[in-house]
């Protein structure tokens, strides 16, 4: 430990980004301006299995009280929501798109969210793609790439320490979403 702000990103060290790249898409600030501001969540990629990482993150996103909206072209219904085929389907502003889908099927999804006016990209762990992270942040969209939407939000929110882990955040106090 060492003198600073108190919040360091343990996550990063498993990280397939580069430093630099740590620093454009993995930055706290940003994530909490996500997490705290995004109430409409489209998953894209979302997936029918439960025993899937993005069901699961579905479902704890809708414990977390956020909107989820699946878009997934083979499914009619996931978690009791409507499934909508692309991004554009969607009838209602989306705040995030989280990616669950290869890194090479990113950028279309990136150049649908800005048609769409998301405010927020977010390319899931282990899901790295330059190009189209390039491509949102130079659109205005907030971009977060190779990291957990749910770990960071049970990290931000103090979820993680009722786990018993360890998030580099030292705080008593919980954070309240719509700030």
């Amino acid at each position: 430990m060492g003198s600073g702000s108190g919040v360091s990103n343990p996550s990063v060290m498993n990280s397939l980004l580069t430093g630099e790249q740590q620093a454009l898409y993995q930055k706290s600030d940003v994530i909490q301006k996500i997490l705290y501001h995004s109430r409409t969540i489209a998953i894209v990629g979302l997936s029918t299995e439960r025993q899937k990482a993005s069901y699961f993150v579905a479902t704890y996103l809708r414990s977390a009280g956020y909107r989820v909206i699946p878009v997934n072209p083979r499914a009619e219904t996931i978690l009791g929501e409507r499934c909508y085929p692309n991004l554009a389907s969607i009838p209602e502003p989306v705040d995030l798109v989280d990616i669950f889908r290869p890194a090479a099927d990113c950028l279309p999804i990136v150049e649908d969210a800005i048609a769409c006016q998301a405010k927020a990209v977010w390319l899931q762990l282990k899901i790295v793609n330059q190009e189209a992270a390039e491509r949102a942040r130079q659109a205005g969209l907030l971009t977060v790439m190779d990291l957990c939407v749910k770990m960071e939000h049970g990290r931000y929110s103090g979820g993680l320490h009722e786990a018993g882990m360890n998030t580099g955040i030292i705080s008593a106090r919980r954070v309240h979403r719509y700030i």
